[in-house]
């Protein structure tokens, strides 16, 4: 622990956990919420607040069988922080009472082996059962395992202003430890979560936050200079930005989203990155005239489309307590309107890539296969070959398939297809 546990912190944990389990709002945004109404944590203390809440999130059903018939925010973090952050009874003395004490013996004992599967693993019914459909036995419990923990911070390097080499000293010269990431060529992945956004490197724009599963769909598109590119779904634009340097701001790069607000976010970024070749564009729906007056003129696209999360739950572990059933299907029409209306936008001999960071074959071959069937003109490219020939060797199959317990990412999907 990198901090003392005193009653003053427990309780700011407390507090924010209660906050979130009774929000409707995504659990980054009620943290960062809290944190700027209490400015009087300091990066450690809101590390190990943030921490201790999420950790509950991503264990909330195995934490709940250890709290047996009184399952409170106050057990919850108590149990969490014995039993799965590894506290021991010294450092939790401050906080405990002597009835949490003797109960905490006995959440303790809890033999979670025994516990059902789906409440061991720390998912929801539905979700386990999908996955169970999905994957063999080992492969659930072990890509559950791997949603279940914390995620590092991915670094990419901005190729238009730095090298990852000279980025790599410039970090260890900060006291930063850093090393490459394995797969991405822009990738470098960092030891804890330092605050960044007063160092020169982000400053300055030489360095973005991006996890390395999210820059290879970048290299899957693989845009080159000059072309006509979108990243139909670009959100606050961490792809739009890859994809800009990869054409080394050269061409004609849109950046579409529906939300204006997301798009603003993509302004402070974009200055920051020095291109000059984005255009953000807000549109009202896929079928924009904004989108139809592109059709056919654009070399490549790229379909990061809106889905369920369930491969970012090392980031995002409340996705999995706020998805259904019925959520998931009311993606999977969306995304394949989605998808077939940027495919109109492809060119003879043109590329597009349909993306997602699920795990849901729903939301991801069933849309593809959906999509080909509908849609001879286009033929599946293998992702493997395509990252290859550029000099990335990874084994993720034809479709990408990134996998944290095997790639160290978030879960990604993408298929690459190409208009004949």
């Amino acid at each position: 622990m990198t901090v003392r546990l005193t009653t003053a912190l427990f309780h700011h944990a407390e507090t924010l956990l209660a906050e979130l389990l009774r929000s409707s709002f995504p659990a980054d945004l009620v943290v960062s919420n809290y944190f700027r109404q209490h400015r009087e944590l300091g990066h450690a203390d809101r590390g190990f607040v943030a921490e201790a809440v999420f950790t509950v999130l991503r264990r909330k059903r195995s934490l709940s069988a250890r709290c047996a018939d009184e399952v409170t925010s106050r057990r919850l973090l108590l149990a969490s922080l014995a039993c799965v952050q590894g506290m021991n009874r010294r450092e939790l003395d401050a906080v405990l009472t002597e009835a949490e004490r003797k109960w905490l013996a006995h959440a303790k004992a809890v033999k979670v082996d025994e516990l059902p599967p789906a409440v061991r693993l720390d998912l929801p019914d539905w979700l386990h059962a999908l996955l169970t459909v999905q994957f063999a036995a080992d492969d659930v419990e072990q890509l559950a395992a791997g949603l279940n923990q914390p995620a590092p911070l991915d670094l990419r390097v901005n190729s238009l202003k730095a090298t990852r080499h000279d980025v790599l000293a410039r970090l260890l010269a900060d006291g930063l430890a850093a090393d490459a990431c394995p797969y991405s060529p822009l990738g470098i992945r960092l030891v804890g979560k330092p605050a960044l956004s007063k160092n020169a490197l982000f400053i300055d724009g030489r360095i973005e936050v991006q996890d390395e599963g999210s820059q290879l769909l970048g290299f899957l598109l693989q845009p080159r200079r000059g072309e006509m590119v979108a990243d139909f779904c670009a959100g606050a634009g961490g792809k739009t930005l890859l994809l800009g340097a990869l054409m080394r701001s050269q061409g004609r790069l849109y950046a579409f989203d529906v939300a204006e607000r997301r798009l603003a976010r993509l302004k402070p970024r974009l200055a920051r990155s020095g291109l000059s070749n984005v255009y953000p564009v807000r549109i009202e729906s896929e079928r924009d005239i904004k989108v139809r007056r592109l059709a056919g003129k654009l070399d490549r696209v790229l379909v990061d489309a809106p889905c369920s999360g369930l491969g970012t739950l090392r980031r995002n572990p409340d996705l999995k307590w706020r998805q259904t059933p019925e959520s998931v299907a009311e993606l999977s029409a969306k995304q394949g309107a989605i998808l077939s209306a940027a495919a109109s936008l492809v060119k003879p001999g043109g590329r597009l890539v349909y993306a997602t960071c699920s795990v849901l074959d729903a939301e991801n071959d069933a849309v593809v296969a959906a999509f080909l069937a509908q849609h001879g003109e286009f033929v599946v490219r293998s992702a493997q070959e395509i990252l290859a020939n550029q000099e990335i060797a990874i084994d993720c199959g034809e479709r990408l398939r990134l996998w944290p317990h095997r790639h160290g990412t978030d879960a990604f999907y993408a298929a690459i297809m190409e208009r004949k």
